[in-house]
């Protein structure tokens, strides 16, 4: 299991601009969906912009503390 602040950090370490939400979606802490606004994701497409925000995570998910991750990314308006 992770704290969402643990997620959040983990995310603006690697995207310091990046706006992130984090929703827990069983309540076990597991299984996670994130919403990030960063600019850093300008101009790619939507599966860099996803591998970006997992390479954020990698420890986290390789350690299985999450389990399931659903991924929203956009660009600031």
């Amino acid at each position: 299991m992770v704290q969402p602040e643990q997620v959040r950090d983990a995310i603006r370490r690697a995207l310091p601009d990046a706006e992130v939400e984090v929703e827990d979606l069983t309540g076990g802490g597991d299984h996670l969906q994130v919403r990030v606004v960063s600019a850093a994701f300008d101009g790619l497409g939507r599966v860099k912009q996803h591998q970006l925000v997992y390479g954020a995570l990698r420890r986290e998910l390789a350690s299985e503390a999450i389990h399931a991750l659903a991924v929203q990314t956009s660009t600031p308006v």
